[in-house]
């Protein structure tokens, strides 16, 4: 579920070369039309300069009279966008230090940012990863100075995009209008002008259809349910999770004119959807002459059609340029003209019904026609390239750029305009991960190499608020035409966030950047720890699930008298989840890091990353230790296995107590923002359904099938390891045991059975989890770090 990495659409990539013209849209001058056509849909230079000041007023209300802004046009900076920071004349306004001047809204933000950053020492991070880190920034009347000849820094390329189609179900779905406000606040002081703007779409599509003859009880078999509208607007199901209520309709609709409003206040440009050839199964019954074919099956355990197998309009049907154009129009009525933007990817996981290029080209052609018949203006935002739409009317997501780079492959995209994004996270998992050196360099190097076609950097995560480091550097990178040395930035990066000088910590962020944060094997990090998913696997069979046959892995020896561990290299069959660095390492650093507990432990970011990298150790621990349970049951020791199983579901209860002593690893602020939206007890039911299931079996299932995309969200919350993954354990160790006292092969199909029963239960449940943390993270830490490590 990696958005963009099917098949088709590499080789749409391949269907490209030679038949774009050979002149470089990404060069400056043929962007500048687009850019000054794109600037004067922007607000006011006063009413961006009043948003910037809302934005300094949220983050820091004690110095609003501290900062003056300005909005300046771009020859103050040598023809780029960029922010001017500017000590203030103090005799000439009363109060005023510093002066931010940018060219939008968003600069001058970033300016602010950079400000608090490099002369305060201040960090910004999601609340859910620490919050803000401000208590660094001396009072009203005492700011730093900058030099006197000021400072100025540019974007080397235009745009900074944000945000992954599936972000909105796997991280936004549940947010009111307080929680955009914060989120939107931190794109602009992160420099993001970019967004993707795709809330609310669904009470659009019903406007549309309605217009063809389409009544909302067809539109009940369309859309998804909130927690997989991402899904339903890609083609890839119908129907999960819904019916859409129309309270939900009309809620979404109104949160999206606030939230575009507000990006347009700050001088962002937000990219809309457009018309995919994705259609109600109704269509087929009010336009028997319309040309529709059913798609395949997506990931259902059987080819449910209740879920699978979703209609496309043939791109020859006059219906598909009329529906796409009403849809852009549509838009346009309701938001007014504040873009020319668009995102449209088709056949996302999906497969084409032929991949004859004809076909392909053509499909291509009647998206871009339908789009551009809606905005004249129109430009595509996609993440493969299409040659059958007009040259300059197409910008490229190089979606996973900071591990598998296309621009070098493609000879720049065959020219066309591109994104170097940064892709990094899958389902929202929590997982410590990263490659900071590709972070530092890739953009650099993509924009000076050879006939560079680049035109932004970008964030394309499918969830967020996790690795607030790989986040801080990435939106820098939006601004830095050097390589960053990673090593001192994270000095600094280490001060900012604990807001004081550790010796301590910076040992623990210079482990972390060579370990952690340094994985260089090219695989993308989706979290496959055994807690938070399970291997629906029979050890007799001795092959592991995951078709890992052969591979080294760590073997876990464990001392029962000491609790200590250590690793030998083994032939292995068993499944292994990904591991790209030492454990060893990783403790040492969780060692050196509780030393800094008694300096650092009232800053709340501290408590996150504590809690975080504790986590993280203790789960690598127990993947060494499943994996001993199940070579214990290979060998038939029976108290070996009862052994190692015991201190399997022992370390869950462990890690939960941990993750409990934090308010960002809980389960229950999930449950109750999705119940707090509903405005019905059926509605009630059916989000909190929705919110659990996501994060667990996703997907169908029957009595002895998991989904096929179980625990792809999965989640280290405190509550969904207690309530969930210990369970599953429990009986999956249960029924291993009971197959070696009584002699038996292991019965697989048993255990599924009563797991997924469990698991279809709990996703109906009611039961309340707390919203607050409990219990002293530091304290919890070191005891965990003395049992587990001695």
């Amino acid at each position: 579920m990696a958005k963009g990495f099917s098949p088709f659409l590499f080789l749409l990539l391949l269907l490209i070369h030679g038949f774009l013209l050979p002149i470089a849209f990404g060069q400056m001058e043929g962007m500048e039309p687009v850019l000054r056509r794109l600037a004067s849909k922007r607000a006011s230079p006063s009413i961006q300069e009043a948003a910037a000041r809302g934005v300094l007023k949220r983050l820091l209300p004690t110095h609003l009279s501290s900062f003056e802004f300005k909005i300046v046009p771009k020859g103050l900076c040598g023809g780029y966008s960029c922010f001017l920071i500017n000590n203030f004349n103090i005799s000439s306004k009363k109060g005023r230090e510093i002066m931010i001047k940018g060219t939008t809204a968003v600069e001058i933000a970033s300016g602010l940012h950079w400000y608090l950053k490099y002369w305060c020492g201040a960090h910004i991070s999601w609340d859910k990863t620490g919050g803000s880190q401000v208590s660094s920034i001396p009072r009203p009347g005492s700011l730093p100075r900058v030099e006197d000849k000021g400072v100025m820094v540019q974007r080397p390329v235009p745009w900074n995009y944000y945000q992954n189609v599936v972000t909105s179900s796997y991280s936004f779905v549940w947010w009111d209008w307080g929680r955009w406000e914060k989120e939107i606040d931190w794109m602009a002081l992160q420099g993001v002008n970019l967004p993707l703007a795709f809330t609310g779409q669904e009470a659009i599509w019903q406007k549309v259809f309605k217009n063809f003859n389409i009544s909302k009880d067809d539109l009940n078999d369309f859309f998804g349910g909130p927690a997989f509208l991402a899904w339903a607007r890609m083609g890839n199901l119908h129907g999960w999770g819904g019916p859409l209520r129309q309270s939900w309709l009309d809620q979404q609709l109104a949160l999206q004119k606030l939230i575009l409003s507000r990006m347009i206040e700050l001088g962002m440009t937000p990219v809309l959807p457009s018309f995919s050839g994705n259609v109600p199964a109704a269509l087929k019954d009010k336009f028997p002459s319309s040309i529709i074919t059913r798609l395949g099956d997506w990931n259902t355990v059987n080819g449910d059609p209740r879920w699978c197998c979703t209609f496309l309009l043939d791109p020859s049907d006059p219906l598909f340029i009329e529906i796409g154009e009403a849809f852009i129009q549509q838009q346009m009525k309701e938001y007014g003209d504040v873009t020319d933007i668009y995102n449209c990817d088709t056949f996302n996981e999906n497969s084409p019904p032929t991949n004859d290029p004809t076909y392909i080209s053509s499909l291509g052609a009647s998206v871009f026609k339908a789009m551009s018949k809606g905005d004249k203006d129109a430009i595509w935002l996609m993440q493969a390239l299409l040659h059958s739409v007009p040259f300059g009317k197409m910008i490229v997501l190089d979606l996973f750029a900071d591990v598998k780079p296309i621009w070098k492959q493609s000879s720049q995209f065959y020219g066309t305009p591109y994104v170097w994004c940064l892709l990094h996270n899958f389902g929202g998992n929590i997982e410590m991960y990263g490659l900071l050196d590709a972070i530092s360099s890739g953009p650099i190097d993509a924009r000076v190499s050879q006939n560079s076609t680049m035109v932004g950097v970008g964030m394309c995560m499918e969830g967020i608020e996790h690795n607030p480091v790989v986040y801080d550097l990435m939106s820098e990178m939006a601004f830095r035409s050097k390589k960053v040395q990673v090593e001192e930035w994270l000095k600094s990066y280490s001060q900012r966030r604990y807001g004081r000088a550790d010796h301590q910590s910076e040992k623990v962020w210079k482990i972390l950047y060579s370990t952690i944060y340094n994985c260089t094997d090219g695989i993308a990090d989706h979290n496959k720890d055994f807690i938070v998913e399970l291997p629906d696997y029979d050890p007799s069979l001795k092959s592991g699930s995951d078709g890992s046959k052969g591979r080294q892995m760590p073997s876990l020896s464990m001392l029962d008298r000491t609790k200590r561990f250590s690793f030998r290299e083994t032939n292995s069959d068993l499944p292994q989840p990904h591991l790209w660095y030492s454990t060893e390492e990783a403790i040492l650093a969780l060692k050196l890091f509780l030393d800094s507990g008694d300096n650092l432990a009232g800053s709340l970011t501290y408590r996150y990353d504590l809690v975080d990298l504790t986590r993280q150790v203790l789960s690598k621990l127990a993947n060494q230790v499943y994996l001993e349970a199940v070579t214990a049951f290979q060998q038939k020791s029976v108290k070996a296995l009862s052994h190692q199983s015991k201190k399997f579901i022992e370390l869950i209860k462990d890690i939960d107590t941990l993750l409990a002593s934090d308010d960002n690893f809980l389960l229950g602020p999930w449950l109750e923002t999705a119940k707090k939206l509903a405005v019905s007890q059926t509605e009630l039911r059916q989000y909190e359904w929705n919110a659990r299931t996501q994060v667990t079996m996703w997907y169908d299932n029957t009595s002895t099938n998991q989904s096929k995309l179980h625990d792809y969200a999965n989640k280290f919350w405190s509550g969904l390891l207690e309530s969930y993954y210990l369970p599953r354990a429990s009986t999956y160790f249960s029924h291993l045991l009971t197959s070696l006292k009584e002699n038996k092969s292991f019965q697989l199909e048993a255990w599924r059975r009563e797991w997924i029963s469990y698991s279809n239960n709990w996703q109906k449940g009611e039961e309340l989890y707390p919203v607050k943390a409990q219990g002293d993270a530091l304290a919890i830490s070191k005891a965990l770090f003395t049992k587990y490590f001695g």
